[in-house]
């Protein structure tokens, strides 16, 4: 994967912090807009259940998928060039995805849409790593905020524009126009992308993602994310139809998954930089999680009377994504590093997560009703607290390979 130069400009680094804010604020609306309109899109496909639990076990299944392969095809092009071909490929599979007229070929562009999402996802932090190697944490809580505000208005306003403009296709659509703008400054970043052989401009070599997988660092750092992200795709995936049959029309379920994600705004710009100042972040993954628990057995009791307090912890309980992507950087020392714990990480974790949103369906309509899947999701809160607090002890992936080198 190619670096950036070693000294830029201030005009260069403002491009770039430009050009990873857009592209942030675009990583989620391919996956989270389906959510909100999935009665409507499957009445108008004529979907089926498990087509429809296909739909949205696809974000997951393209992150582990391009996810895993995003380093090396970085490496082979360029971590730029790759960053812009992905955000096309958000383009057009989101605009003509809402075109379609048949199950298939939405799924396929939906996947085409997801897989450039992935690949995009799992190039961020390497890309802070090269152009702002002493400023993770801040980084981290800028692009990290631009995600979580994408997601949350792909979450709340897709309702809204689909009823002013006549239906969810241009609702759907309309997240195309935001990533081809977001394409725009990739376009002046591609001269970053020079030859430099296998190393980096540092000199780094490309580390395997199978050497990753064989530490005990990169084992469980893919766990705490692949448990993280089985629940927060379980929450964008099925809480828009929790909320509805519990009473609440269209549009307040689609304002109440908002106040989940939007919840996640103010803390995505907190979390990466508070957790970056702090040497042992276990007393932040205690306080974040605790309240998943809380939030999932009060839907259980109450989701109707008191659905907004339940929607605020669980979406704090989601900010645990933005402090896993600060750990990517914070448990690597050099951007090679952090692209294979990235890589890693992100697409053995996704793999995971696939199980959240299908199995919530499956769950559902075994059990004909959400308690069973929510008590599943709390119980899934004991491993992900388990894993998190051991991944948030100080160490950095380039150590366990040498030990394991020394140890050879």
């Amino acid at each position: 994967m190619t670096d950036a130069p070693a000294t830029e400009s201030r005009a260069a680094r403002i491009l770039v912090l430009v050009g990873i804010v857009v592209l942030a604020f675009n990583l989620r609306p391919a996956a989270v807009s389906v959510g909100p309109v999935l009665d409507e899109i499957r009445s108008g496909l004529s979907m089926s259940g498990t087509e429809a639990g296909v739909l949205t076990s696809l974000p997951v299944l393209a992150f582990a998928l391009f996810g895993g392969l995003a380093p090396r095809f970085a490496r082979a092009v360029g971590s730029h060039r790759l960053t812009l071909i992905a955000l096309l490929s958000v383009v057009v599979g989101l605009f003509l995805r809402a075109r379609m007229e048949s199950v298939v070929p939405f799924l396929a562009l939906s996947l085409l849409a997801l897989a450039g999402m992935a690949t995009a996802n799992v190039l961020l932090p390497s890309l802070i790593k090269a152009h702002f190697p002493d400023h993770t944490g801040l980084m981290t809580s800028i692009y990290s905020t631009a995600l979580a505000i994408g997601l949350t208005l792909a979450s709340v306003t897709t309702v809204p524009i689909s009823e002013a403009t006549g239906g969810w296709r241009d609702g759907l659509a309309t997240w195309s126009i935001t990533a081809a703008i977001a394409a725009l400054p990739w376009l002046a970043l591609l001269r970053h992308d020079r030859p430099t052989g296998d190393r980096d401009r540092a000199g780094h070599a490309p580390i395997g993602l199978l050497a990753v997988a064989r530490t005990r660092l990169g084992i469980g750092m893919a766990l705490f994310f692949g448990i993280q992200s089985l629940q927060a795709y379980a929450i964008f995936g099925w809480f828009a139809a929790i909320f509805r049959d519990s009473g609440y029309s269209a549009t307040q379920a689609g304002v109440l998954l908002g106040v989940v994600t939007g919840v996640s705004i103010p803390l995505s710009f907190v979390i990466p930089t508070l957790a970056a100042r702090m040497p042992d972040q276990r007393p932040l993954v205690w306080a974040i999680l605790s309240c998943y628990p809380v939030g999932y057995i009060g839907m259980i009791v109450a989701p109707y009377e008191l659905a907004y307090l339940w929607a605020v912890l669980v979406g704090i309980g989601t900010t645990t994504f933005p402090l896993i992507l600060t750990q990517i950087g914070l448990r690597s020392r050099t951007p090679a590093g952090t692209a294979a714990l990235s890589g890693f990480t992100q697409s053995t974790g996704y793999l995971l997560a696939a199980l959240g949103p299908f199995g919530v369906g499956l769950l559902h309509d075994v059990s004909g009703g959400w308690t069973v899947p929510l008590v599943a999701l709390t119980v899934l809160t004991i491993p992900l607290l388990a894993v998190g607090l051991s991944v948030s002890r100080p160490a950095y992936i380039e150590d366990e390979l040498d030990q394991r080198r020394a140890s050879a």
